[in-house]
């Protein structure tokens, strides 16, 4: 009888590119502190275009099944509603 205990694996979402997966992260660790995230901001911080972040934010709100992202305002740029 083996006595080896399986460590605990963090489980990423599957089928996400690096960057739609680094956005989601992103989303993970600000949505406590933030609901309303512009494109424009989320590119800043991950090193992305505001167009890529908005590219890409169909897939990662499909896939953040703890997070409801919702595309909310289009002035000075997309906005993205999020909450757990």
């Amino acid at each position: 009888m083996s006595t080896a205990r399986a460590e605990p694996v963090a489980v990423e979402p599957t089928g996400l590119s690096e960057k739609q997966t680094r956005i989601l992260e992103y989303l993970r660790a600000n949505a406590d502190d933030r609901t309303y995230f512009k494109s424009r901001l989320i590119a800043d911080e991950l090193g992305l275009s505001a167009k890529e972040v908005g590219a890409n934010m169909g897939a990662v709100a499909d896939a953040a099944a703890e997070l409801d992202i919702e595309k909310w305002g289009y002035s000075s740029g997309t906005t993205w509603m999020v909450t757990a």
